[in-house]
């Protein structure tokens, strides 16, 4: 079938992709039961607990939901959550979005356990669960929320739960995470830091002395700093305290010995990654000698079993490039899983014969697998030679050709973060564009995660310049070769990546058009404005403000929309409190005041991404339509709320 690029017939349509898409996060093994969270677009991106039983058996029991069907689990600490429940026995501890405060679910009734107020997330339950460790977020009227950590003083399984104040564990940091108790209970570990580091930037690991009753003394740091990013902490079976760091510039594993800190596999690799959210997890014990962890380079991860002993690193030959969530009791595992063809998968893995079943899918479309393009690793030369890295999407479906003197449009995508990364890991979103001739490069520029410290911190006092020079020099360098049209490349982002999207837009003339979602036009206003998470994030990309003001200025591109000269989409959460709408209502006021072509597209309800269905159709759909309009290739989207002015 000969069809032109942009317009080849696709199985991956927008609505479906949009309701079938589950967001599937923090499973936890408990026995021969696993535990997800499941965000659901249908119903409103509402996140409920699943369970399925027998897990490690076939077929084992469906899933089922085990926390009340009305009640949506999210936490809103720091904004960006994480960490929402926790599975201690028979109980599961959770926080409702509607008021943020935790409640235990037990024997199919549930009840408040935090008093009105604060925000609570990332638990961890004392091994006689007589304690619930909690880091607590209070916000106060004029000033900036306080981050705690705290504990709740649990009743006996059985018994009633009833609302009550917390002990305050920990206080004086700007920010704290990760609370993990030994098996013994004698021993906390948890992360702390302080403003103006992100966690990684600087983390400090605290070790916290605990009995019965509480702590039993002053907490001491024995890890991290300023200048190193600790990262998950947990105890051996038998109490040695393990940790991930990045102080030999990769984020690799350690222990806690009598000599000090001792890496256990010493690598050119990551272990670890950037804290993002709350519930992160990439290794586990399987015993004292034996850890099961994810590690590699790039947006490509394996699953290994690590002896402790001799340094061994044996990979489990499993058909998945993206670990999360990795949790292990005993010989059973589970973990998100997803593959370069797989969607992503709550799996449990007996690891007595690494035998798999993927207990639910994140996707439940159905298409031919010859319809989805394998990314391709690809490293480019950007500004004075520097090595810079994205995955390609080179559009090669099935039977369906162009016309032979056609070359495709190209997408640039520029994630978000901007301290985040591409992925190797399916993705219906970039085989929405690929699968309709759209060739797409996901460029992991300078200042990415999974290659290292050096490489994170090249967008060190250069945000708006390095990751702008590499979405750039990604598109120049698939120009030059033949492989995409050059007057039909297209940039697009959301958040941090809407910036990028934005400055590239702005000072650079080598795209025709663009799309921001969520994305940052005017710095000043998130240095301002933002949330407590990253309200200093902004001096470690740009500089202290206001003492850099003019630096913020020089690189806003609110401010020189007169040399803005293509078409640009904009779609907007009308509640996001991380980029708050008036940024993007600024950038549209411009171009328009110009009569450059654009279209705006806000979303009630919506907050910092788009968690309902129709709004994430829209989004993908109208993004479809405005290129196709614009480069002028017919395409099957549907307009909907998108409407061209200028």
């Amino acid at each position: 079938m000969i069809h032109p690029y942009g317009n080849w017939p696709s199985p991956i349509r927008a609505e479906q992709l949009a309701l079938a898409a589950l967001r599937i996060s923090q499973p936890r093994v408990e026995h021969d039961s696993v535990y997800w969270l499941e965000g659901r677009p249908a119903e409103g991106g509402r996140q409920q607990v699943m369970c399925a039983r027998n897990a490690f058996e076939s077929p084992g029991s469906p899933p089922v939901e085990c926390t009340p069907e009305a009640v949506n689990v999210r936490t809103r600490v720091h904004e960006y959550g994480g960490g929402d429940y926790r599975v201690a026995g028979e109980r599961v501890f959770y926080v409702d979005f509607t008021d943020q405060r935790i409640y235990a679910m037990e024997a199919g009734s549930s009840a408040p356990l935090s008093p009105p107020g604060p925000r609570y997330a990332d638990f961890a339950a004392t091994p006689e669960r007589d304690w619930l460790l909690a880091v607590e977020e209070g916000h106060r009227q004029g000033q900036e929320p306080e981050n705690r950590l705290v504990a709740f003083a649990l009743p006996k399984a059985g018994l009633p739960h009833t609302p009550r104040s917390p002990r305050v564990i920990a206080q004086g940091h700007d920010f704290y995470s990760s609370p993990v108790v030994s098996a013994d209970g004698r021993q906390v570990a948890f992360l702390a830091w302080r403003h103006p580091n992100m966690p990684w930037d600087g983390t400090t690991l605290l070790l916290q002395p605990w009995g019965p009753d509480g702590p039993t003394g002053p907490a001491r740091a024995v890890a991290g700093g300023e200048a190193e990013s600790v990262f998950q902490p947990e105890f051996s079976p038998a109490g040695t305290l393990t940790f991930v760091s990045d102080r030999s510039g990769w984020w690799n594993l350690y222990q806690l010995r009598d000599s000090g800190a001792v890496p256990v596999c010493p690598r050119a690799e990551e272990f670890g990654g950037p804290q993002w959210v709350f519930g992160l997890s990439r290794y586990a014990f399987v015993s004292e000698r034996t850890i099961l962890c994810a590690h590699g380079v790039g947006g490509q991860s394996r699953l290994g079993r690590l002896d402790l002993q001799t340094g061994a690193l044996e990979d489990l030959q499993l058909p998945y490039t993206s670990f999360d969530g990795l949790r292990v009791e005993g010989q059973r595992a589970c973990f998100v899983g997803a593959g370069p063809v797989r969607p992503s998968a709550v799996v449990a893995l007996d690891l007595e014969t690494n035998r798999c079943r993927e207990l639910r899918l994140g996707s439940t479309l159905e298409f031919d697998p010859s319809c989805l393009v394998v990314p391709q690793a690809f490293e480019f030369e950007s500004v004075d030679g520097r090595r810079s890295h994205a995955w390609v999407y080179a559009p090669a479906v099935g039977a369906v050709e162009a016309p032979g003197d056609e070359r495709p449009p190209l997408l640039v995508k520029s994630h978000g973060g901007p301290t985040a990364s591409a992925s190797s890991a399916l993705d219906l979103r970039l085989q929405y564009w690929a699968s309709r001739g759209i060739a797409v490069v996901d460029v992991d520029y300078g200042g990415s995660t999974g290659y290292g410290r050096n490489y994170r911190e090249l967008l060190r006092g250069q945000w708006g310049i390095i990751d702008v020079e590499d979405c750039v020099h990604a598109a120049r360098a698939l120009s030059a070769d033949g492989s995409v049209d050059t007057e039909r490349l297209a940039i697009s982002g959301g958040s941090a990546g809407g910036y990028t999207t934005l400055c590239a837009l702005t000072f650079h003339d080598t795209f025709r058009a663009g799309a921001s979602h969520y994305g940052i036009g005017d710095l000043e206003a998130l240095a301002r404005d933002t949330h407590k998470f990253e309200a200093r994030y902004t001096d470690g990309l740009v500089g202290p403000y206001p003492e850099a003001k003019e630096i913020y200025r020089a690189r806003s591109p609110i401010h020189f929309t007169e040399r803005l000269n293509c078409p640009v989409a904009f779609f907007q959460g009308l509640e996001d409190e991380i980029v708050p709408p008036g940024q993007a209502e600024a950038m549209v006021a411009a171009l328009a005041r110009q009569g450059i072509a654009h279209a705006y597209v806000p979303f009630e309800g919506e907050q910092h991404g788009f968690r309902q269905a129709e709004n994430i159709r829209q989004a993908l759909e109208g993004e479809l339509y405005f290129y196709g309009k614009i480069f002028g290739f017919e395409t099957d989207a549907d307009a909907g709320r998108v409407r061209i002015v200028g």
